[in-house]
């Protein structure tokens, strides 16, 4: 088993050093589920919510969060984002959304914690501006899908 990166010998956490890593093209693909009842979700797919355009601001938000992952996440390095593509669609069966967020940059280290943060901010805003109408929405289902690049090599969930 691999030992955990984010500690040094004495035990105490440190940010990962990758400087002698190669730069190479790094790409990542999250996703996150947002249940909501029948009447939320036809009220956001009719633009029927006071607060507007509900997943124009979650796509925005989504873009947002990538940006500022190493702002939230203590350990994660800044990166240089070369590309964010925000994807929603209807959950098939279930009243909700599914976010898909894919993230690439020409880095050192991979960008995995940007796609999760992506989707968890687009589904938290998704969240807030339904709120009002809603208040048991549930967001679940928040993983990584693919990633591409790096010494690990590319990983796909089954």
């Amino acid at each position: 088993m691999n030992r955990l990166t984010h500690f040094n010998e004495a035990g105490r956490a440190r940010m990962v050093d990758v400087s002698a890593k190669d730069v190479s093209a790094r790409m990542a693909i999250a996703s996150g589920e947002i249940h909501m009842q029948a009447e939320t979700l036809a009220h956001l797919r009719q633009g029927k919510l006071k607060k507007g355009d509900v997943l124009a601001v979650a796509d925005v938000a989504a873009v947002m969060g990538a940006k500022k992952t190493p702002d939230l996440i203590p350990m994660c390095h800044p990166l240089m984002l070369s590309g964010i593509d925000v994807s929603f669609s209807e959950l098939a069966g279930n009243c909700g959304l599914k976010v898909e967020v894919q993230v690439k940059c020409n880095g050192k280290t991979g960008v995995e914690m940007e796609a999760l943060t992506a989707v968890s901010t687009a589904l938290l805003t998704i969240y807030d501006m339904c709120k009002a109408v809603d208040k048991g929405m549930c967001i679940t289902a928040i993983r990584l899908e693919e990633k591409r690049g790096g010494a690990s090599g590319n990983q796909v969930r089954a």
